[in-house]
């Protein structure tokens, strides 16, 4: 029997977890999973020691309100796998977490592997001289990553990003709009503020409202969105009472990618949600808020004038971004007025993210399971 312990922090983590341990079931008969994961996770037949929503937070000051409730499960997590060793650890995502742990647990003498590499290249570099000592083997899911790793001497694989495998580019805009029974004679607007409540309470006013804004100036526009569960969904609804309640949208539950797949333009929060945009081709303008605090320590130690995933993979600005103080109702409406009325832009923004797209669609699932894989067979 393999063993593996594997610690998934929020939903990105939960499917790419997921494609992981299914692709490696495939040439593993006896396999036992267990540690955090969500849904997905589950699915696989992952035991769940402790419930994946308890580590979805974002930010400094956020995570300090939770810091001893997290500190408290990583501690029984080390504990747990220090006792009942398994033949490697696999941490995907949420750093802060996982990274002190595979530490403890690597000097405990369990292989460890980190799945999706910290934005090192964004900010904090001195960050790898710690993970160097915390990781066996890093899997990165974009090409730029390997560069650095490579020179700290840590072990590190590109995968690509399975979520490149996973969408194609070849979409049916009609069979979208007529599963979510959306106009196909409107622009169909996307406004998506995040998987995280508390991106929701930050983001959807601005989006919602720059919505009303737009509308009032083009009568051809239609609005759609979805929410990742239910308290975001309830959130996004009160939030749109208040300070939008006569805007006419569509809002869905958990059908995010159906609704990008419909949508001409998309409104969204920075995130992964970014890539899953360009890789379905579709223009974009990217938003995002933090706390104060959190806003200005990203400031001081950011290395990368970019936020979105797609400028950051073309080293230019291709997308436009209004953050933190610019992520106002009329700034996301002007912005969207004017992508409205250029084929020109929407075109510029669609060749480019093909080219993008193309160096992502490596089958990361495969490539993760081969690489995890011959690091337990060392």
């Amino acid at each position: 029997m393999i063993r593996i312990g594997l610690v998934a922090g929020e939903a990105s983590g939960d499917i790419l977890g997921a494609g992981l341990i299914n692709e490696i079931t495939k040439n593993v008969e006896n396999l036992s999973v267990e540690g955090i994961g969500g849904e997905k996770l589950t699915l696989t037949g992952m035991k769940i020691l402790f419930p994946m929503e308890r580590l979805s937070v974002m930010g400094f000051t956020e995570v300090l309100g939770r810091y001893r409730e997290l500190k408290g499960i990583r501690n029984k997590l080390r504990d747990h796998y220090i006792k009942n060793p398994p033949d490697v650890f696999i941490g995907i995502d949420a750093p802060d977490f996982n990274l002190g742990l595979e530490k403890e647990l690597r000097e405990a003498g369990i292989k460890t592997v980190h799945y999706v590499s910290p934005s090192v290249y964004a900010w904090r570099e001195y960050r790898i001289k710690n993970i160097s000592k915390a990781v066996d083997l890093m899997l990165s899911l974009f090409p730029f990553e390997s560069e650095i790793y490579n020179k700290y001497n840590v072990l590190n694989r590109y995968v690509g990003h399975p979520l490149a495998d996973d969408i194609s580019s070849n979409i049916n805009v009609d069979e979208a709009r007529q599963a979510l029974k959306l106009p196909r004679d409107k622009k169909i607007v996307a406004l998506l503020p995040g998987s995280r409540l508390s991106e929701v309470k930050k983001i959807a006013a601005p989006l919602l409202k720059a919505a009303e804004l737009s509308s009032k100036v083009n009568n051809n526009l239609y609005f759609v969105s979805s929410l990742i569960n239910k308290k975001t969904l309830n959130s996004f609804n009160e939030i749109k009472k208040q300070v939008a309640p006569n805007l006419n949208i569509d809002v869905h539950l958990d059908k995010t990618h159906r609704v990008m797949e419909a949508a001409d333009i998309i409104m969204l929060a920075s995130g992964t949600a970014t890539l899953e945009a360009m890789l379905f081709n579709k223009p974009m303008i990217v938003t995002y808020r933090l706390s104060w605090l959190t806003h200005v320590i990203v400031k001081m130690l950011a290395k990368i004038p970019y936020a979105s995933l797609p400028n950051i993979l073309a080293g230019k600005r291709i997308v436009p971004e209004y953050l933190q103080y610019e992520c106002t109702a009329e700034n996301l409406s002007n912005e969207l007025n004017s992508l409205l009325s250029s084929d020109e832009k929407i075109e510029k923004m669609k060749v480019a993210f093909t080219g993008l797209s193309k160096q992502l669609r490596k089958g990361a699932n495969k490539q993760a399971a081969i690489a995890v894989m011959e690091l337990l067979n060392r």
